[in-house]
């Protein structure tokens, strides 16, 4: 499952909901799922049984893929857990589970209002199209982003890839894999909308953590 560790928020690390990724910042063709969680991300209800490995955050069952490492980012203000990410060799994997309403649609908003957001800073922004409807493509300096979005029952999966413009051309696909075979528990509480769905770590983890945090 590779090393726990923990990293300090960056400026584009997960703002809510924003974040971005590309090289050539060009439209890609729609992608045909692949063997690992075709046809998900899965609502717990029907969670597969394929044996994959998967980190437990509680809202969301995440793939951790051979040779990657997950890193923990905590929000030292409040105390808890704001993101967790999967660092592959094309780039750092973050997966977010919001409360969305029974309507859908979330994602084709959240992805217009983070267009407009990148763009405002500055970014290289181009929209695209893939298995899952909108996705959006952005360079902030020397870093590409790729986000996608799926909307599902009563939640919203967003997934971003963040890494250097050299690895750009093959981290699309790793984003994808990931969101794909996730699992998200929206639970039966009432949220309001765009509410992050609540991180809970793995008891091995927050062992690790707590170590790190006494010495």
């Amino acid at each position: 499952m590779g090393i726990f560790g923990r990293k300090k928020r960056g400026r584009h690390a997960m703002a809510d909901p924003g974040d971005v990724w590309e090289d050539d910042i060009t439209e890609e063709p729609e992608d045909e799922p692949g063997p690992d969680g075709a046809g998900g991300p899965f609502d717990i209800t029907e969670a597969p049984e394929d044996g994959r490995p998967r980190i437990d955050l509680g809202s969301v069952r995440v793939p951790v893929p051979d040779g990657t490492q997950v890193q923990v980012e905590m929000d030292q203000q409040a105390g808890g857990v704001r993101a967790v990410h999967v660092v592959t060799a094309h780039g750092q994997v973050t997966v977010s589970a919001y409360a969305a309403p029974r309507s859908g649609g979330l994602w084709h908003e959240v992805v217009a209002e983070l267009t407009e957001q990148l763009r405002g800073d500055g970014a290289k922004v181009a929209p695209g199209n893939g298995e899952w409807g909108p996705e959006l493509s952005a360079l902030i300096g020397d870093v590409a982003l790729r986000f996608v979005g799926v909307d599902g029952p009563r939640w919203m999966l967003r997934g971003v890839i963040a890494g250097p413009q050299s690895m750009a051309a093959e981290a699309p696909a790793v984003l994808r894999d990931i969101v794909r075979g996730t699992i998200v528990d929206r639970g039966d509480a009432p949220m309001p909308v765009r509410t992050p769905l609540p991180i809970t770590l793995p008891e091995a983890v927050q062992q690790h953590i707590a170590q790190q945090q006494g010495q």
